[in-house]
């Protein structure tokens, strides 16, 4: 197992001639980081092609956070320079603040629990992992109530009738789940998102007191984190002036590891936060410019704003990224 060690304090070594031949990427790959996902080759305008392992490289750089990992190759043979992946032969470490950053760290972290969302979106009963896809608006977002599993788009031709229905994984497969979970026409999909996006507009009370609510829980991890911050800067100094001293600092470095670890899962869950507040409040600016009712149905809103489509018997709910759940009659 690799052997990371973090040090707190900057160092005097500077990445920045490094980073400046990726800085012109990252105010692209931030906003646009989704997108980079659900298209996997890019083109340049002279016709050379971007990668994916290009494109995830960039994504995992913690250089542009100030961070630094070091050691992450080293020479095994000095005479012919030759230098290898480090996978743990060698210690690594971990330097913290050590240049100017251009990305801030809740941006990568987000970035960084999206691949892993993205790594695998779902594992079966019998242990097959579902990857991601976006090739529907409805893809991987369309849950089976009786059994969990996702439901799948498929072409039917019943009896030269031609028509698109969706299907519970379980009814298609073996994924050791007995399921009897009807088969839902997409036009009846579609039609359910319709209602329940016409019901939320008729109800704006719910989502300020949501609003609120989240506001409140955002404000107390923000002073979380500022005391994490605070009880890590004293324990740094009470390091320094232990190894200066040749006192031993076992139980202070565990304890500054463990904040910092709290303290990134907190920076984390803020940015959650964050974002479930923005969308509450885009949500609440769509319903107040909408003066009438949908008519028909707008893949981009269910991109937008829909979570997950559960199916059950006698309804279907649909939540929203906001968290509110809609019960439809379908």
């Amino acid at each position: 197992m690799s052997s990371k060690k973090s040090i707190g304090f900057s160092s005097s070594v500077s990445l920045l001639h490094c980073l400046s031949l990726q800085l012109q990427f990252w105010s692209f790959l931030c906003s646009f980081s989704i997108f980079i996902f659900d298209y996997p080759t890019f083109f340049r305008d002279e016709g050379k092609k971007w990668h994916t392992s290009t494109i995830n490289k960039i994504l995992r750089n913690e250089k542009y956070i100030a961070d630094a990992l070091l050691q992450k190759t080293y020479t095994t043979d000095f005479l012919n320079k030759t230098r290898v992946k480090n996978n743990g032969i060698v210690p690594q470490y971990y330097v913290e603040g050590n240049h100017e950053a251009i990305i801030p760290k809740d941006i990568f972290l987000r970035v960084q629990e999206e691949l892993v969302r993205r790594r695998v979106v779902k594992t079966s009963a019998n242990g097959k992992k579902r990857s991601y896809s976006c090739n529907h608006c409805f893809s991987q977002i369309v849950i089976c109530g009786e059994c969990g599993e996702m439901f799948r788009r498929l072409h039917w031709n019943n009896r030269g009738v031609k028509s698109i229905v969706w299907r519970c994984i379980s009814r298609l497969e073996s994924t050791g789940l007995e399921c009897h979970a009807r088969t839902i026409n997409e036009p009846v999909l579609q039609d359910a998102v319709v209602k329940a996006i016409n019901q939320m507009l008729g109800d704006k009370s719910s989502y300020q007191l949501q609003l609120n609510i989240a506001s409140v829980i955002r404000a107390s991890q923000a002073t979380s984190v500022e005391n994490i911050d605070e009880k890590l800067m004293v324990l740094q100094q009470e390091l320094i002036q232990k190894a200066q001293s040749k006192e031993a600092y076992d139980e202070i470095a565990d304890e500054i590891f463990r904040l910092r670890e709290l303290c990134q899962q907190t920076t984390v869950d803020t940015a959650a936060r964050d974002e479930q507040i923005k969308r509450i409040n885009d949500l609440q600016d769509y319903i107040a410019q909408q003066t009438t009712h949908l008519t028909e149905f707008d893949e981009s809103l269910v991109r937008r704003w829909i979570k997950q489509i559960t199916i059950w018997d006698d309804h279907i709910t649909v939540e929203l990224k906001s968290g509110v759940s809609i019960d439809v009659d379908a």
